[in-house]
């Protein structure tokens, strides 16, 4: 669903008016449709590590068969299991706070390099991410970069690039291309990795956790750093729109930028909390 002009001017006006030091962009399967500025300078995105590298990376193993997320670690070898409870699982990692570390572990180990290398070579440059980078331990990338990651999570196709006849309403914050990667080889995410992810996967269990995604109201799916401030992700297949900001100042600019993009557009169901698939 395109953002409408009037939606996107408020939502530019709400941010410049809380913090106008702020990064942001909200877009659809298509690219962004509005965003700040300086979409080409290279961030500090660490409080997004766990979905922009961890969570992909993951994916692909799934995909490709060579982890299954309800086998026992130990299963893959004593190093993949090291420091973890007996009977963990992957499972388990990926819907408790706190799991990312042995999670890490696991992915290195099963891969044969570091996170940054598995998912540099896996999934950020297929999808053309090629700034995007894990330097001294901290993840940094630029607007445009993030943008073609979230833009990939909707991609009605997922593979690659829109159909020459679909016609993207803005270009890419990028370079002015509506190409979301690397078109010539298969998608590094699959729709099934995606869907299943975001779903509620801790049963009746509060807080509500898919894989390394939590719910938010209106349909939405996040995921964001604990600390305040710090960036922030937001896609909800309902809506066909993503959303990411990457705050400067503290504050509830999240949730105030949260409702303007997605709880303004009109639609009778975008008013409803809830409507999050379960597993």
């Amino acid at each position: 669903m395109t953002l409408l002009s009037d939606q996107a001017d408020a939502v530019r006006a709400l941010v410049e008016s809380a913090d106008p030091g702020a990064v942001w962009a909200v877009g659809g399967p298509d690219g962004p449709h509005a965003c700040s500025g300086g979409a080409d300078e290279v961030l500090d995105v660490g409080g997004l590590t766990a979905v922009l590298a961890l969570w992909p990376t993951v994916g692909t193993l799934v995909d490709e068969g060579a982890l299954r997320l309800h086998t026992p670690l130990a299963a893959y070898g004593d190093e993949a299991a090291a420091g973890t409870s007996a009977g963990t699982t992957a499972h388990q990692l990926l819907t408790h706070p706190g799991g990312t570390a042995a999670l890490t572990r696991l992915v290195e180990h099963l891969c044969g390099s570091t996170l940054a290398q598995a998912a540099a070579t896996r999934v950020w440059n297929p999808l053309g991410m090629t700034r995007t980078r894990i330097t001294d331990g901290a993840l940094r990338a630029p607007l445009a970069d993030l943008a073609l990651f979230l833009r990939h999570l909707l991609h009605p196709s997922a593979p690659s690039a829109p159909s020459p006849a679909s016609a993207p309403s803005a270009p890419s914050a990028a370079n002015g291309s509506n190409d979301p990667g690397d078109a010539s080889g298969p998608a590094p995410l699959t729709r099934a990795w995606t869907a299943e992810s975001l779903r509620i996967r801790t049963g009746e269990l509060t807080p509500a956790r898919g894989l390394l995604w939590q719910p938010a109201p209106h349909g939405v799916w996040t995921h964001h750093a604990s600390a305040d401030p710090g960036p922030a992700v937001w896609i909800s297949p309902r809506h066909h729109r993503w959303a990411v900001l990457l705050p400067a100042a503290s504050g509830p600019l999240r949730t105030t930028f949260r409702e303007a993009v997605f709880a303004s557009d009109g639609s009778p169901r975008s008013t409803r909390s809830g409507g999050v698939p379960r597993a």
